[in-house]
């Protein structure tokens, strides 16, 4: 009995028992109702909630589930029965291998209401918090090609597709550069077009994949952990800088040299050409040293005048005019007078706090990364601002009683942790320093509904403002203005 499969049938679902006699429902006609938190679809089925990816309200679909549990199901499509009337036709070629632009299939009006739901749920249901009417999301102006910064991967083991595989033909070029395929940390998909970064960010990832290939350079084998090219980083600025990092697990100086000297002939405009030996065992670099082989080693953005310089290891919100209106929301928040003492938290390159800087009587930045910390002082000098203040360090380590006492009680405190929220250390510090206001910029609505209801019993939401920095996708930014229980 252990080895066969048994279909008892409902007037609702197919019940499948496969090994171990363990019920698997299949069910059959269920429409999608809803799309929930990391923008997964829901389905209810006789009182249980059922959670799905890749379809969207409206559609009917057969769901087979893959995980029980006592209040829900997991569940893939098996078959979409009947297509929303919302649904649309992905406009990327490579929408159903790559999975990086998921909502391709919704339109851009019915993402942002669905985001903009998302994080009025998020903070009523996870922080429990009376929160006001969220102000409408504020949507991108540019829904494609709004990303400043894309990394590409070089691997000998190209994602094949299902017409490939079908074919049951062996295949030598194996080379690719291009995005890892989810779920699959081996494979990689080859990217022809890219929807995300404007030019000539295609143009140079394929002139590097194609002179690679052409002069036999060794691409990375990311089982054994060996080859050659490793990792291509494009970063672009709106004031038409650009730069390009190459990743190079080993070292060969006549092939790496010939390489980089091909792309900047090729493509001259790039402002900082880099590189960089990575023979760690992951991909990041912010621990590397990073060498210029031609131009500069940093680029700038601008917002009103001010430039921000952005280097290899800095963080800068990925969609440039979407953080502009961020930051603009933030600065509206934080109801600046020129008195304020103000604490930008996670302040990164201290673009927030050289942002607001003009409106407050001192801003103090704080940031894990040191070389963050270091081009945000350089930011205040390019920029003649002599109010700021920036320490680097572990932020629960830092912002403690003897930091506030010393340096002052904040009259507003501006905090956009990363995903993962904010320590509880962190909030506790937060209450001891008991500011007036205290604006939440969040990517991760979850984690700020949880800081938030943390924070309730002294602080009430009187705004709430979603901004879409990433089109196509489930991820949405907020901005939260919480003000002090008198």
């Amino acid at each position: 009995m252990s080895g066969e499969t048994i279909y008892l049938c409902t007037n609702f679902k197919l019940t499948v028992l496969g090994r171990g006699n363990k019920p698997l429902p299949l069910y059959q006609g269920v429409e999608i109702s809803d799309i929930g938190a990391e923008g997964k679809a829901i389905g209810r089925v006789e009182g249980i909630v059922v959670f799905t990816t890749g379809v969207i309200p409206g559609d009917v679909v057969d769901l087979q589930v893959t995980k029980k549990r006592e209040k829900y199901h997991e569940a893939r499509v098996i078959a979409i029965k009947t297509e929303s009337a919302d649904r649309i036709s992905p406009f990327c070629e490579h929408f159903e291998a790559c999975g990086g632009c998921k909502w391709q299939y919704l339109s851009y009006e019915k993402q942002l209401f669905y985001k903009q739901k998302q994080v009025a749920d998020q903070l009523t249901r996870i922080g429990r918090v009376t929160i006001p009417e969220c102000m409408p999301i504020k949507g991108s102006a540019n829904s494609t090609f709004y990303r400043n910064k894309l990394e590409f991967t070089f691997s000998n083991r190209r994602w094949l597709t299902s017409e490939e595989v079908r074919s049951g033909a062996e295949f030598n070029d194996m080379d690719v550069l291009g995005f890892h395929v989810q779920g699959m940390f081996d494979k990689v998909l080859n990217v022809k077009k890219c929807w995300l970064q404007g030019d000539p960010s295609n143009q140079i990832r394929n002139a590097v994949r194609e002179y690679a290939i052409a002069n036999q350079l060794d691409f990375y084998d990311l089982r054994n952990k060996e080859g050659f090219l490793r990792n291509l980083i494009i970063r672009t600025s709106t004031t038409g800088e650009l730069m390009v990092i190459v990743n190079f697990f080993s070292e060969n100086i006549e092939k790496r040299e010939a390489l980089l000297n091909s792309l900047y002939t090729q493509f001259p405009e790039i402002t900082a050409l880099l590189y960089v030996i990575n023979q760690k065992g992951n991909d990041t670099i912010t621990d590397q040293e990073i060498h210029v082989f031609k131009g500069r080693d940093h680029i700038f953005e601008q917002m009103e005048g001010l430039k921000f310089i952005i280097g290899p290891k800095s963080f800068y919100q990925t969609n440039s005019e979407q953080a502009y209106e961020l930051y603009k929301i933030t600065r509206d928040f934080a109801g600046l007078t020129g008195k304020e003492v103000v604490y930008d938290l996670y302040t990164g390159t201290g673009t927030i706090a050289c942002f607001v800087a003009a409106q407050a009587h001192k801003v103090i930045g704080i940031e894990y990364v040191p070389e963050a910390i270091t081009d945000a002082k350089i930011n205040a000098a390019n920029n003649q601002i002599d109010n700021t203040l920036f320490y680097s360090g572990d932020m629960k380590e830092i912002l403690t009683k003897d930091f506030i006492t010393q340096h002052g009680h904040p009259d507003v405190i501006i905090t956009d942790p990363p995903r993962a929220g904010m320590h509880e250390d962190v909030i506790e510090a937060l209450l001891f320093a008991s500011p007036e206001r205290i604006v939440y910029v969040s990517c991760n609505p979850a984690t700020q509904a949880r800081d938030i209801g943390m924070l309730s019993h002294e602080y009430r939401v009187t705004k709430v403002q979603p901004v879409d920095m990433f089109p196509h996708t489930h991820h949405v930014e907020n901005a939260v203005l919480l003000e002090k229980i008198s």
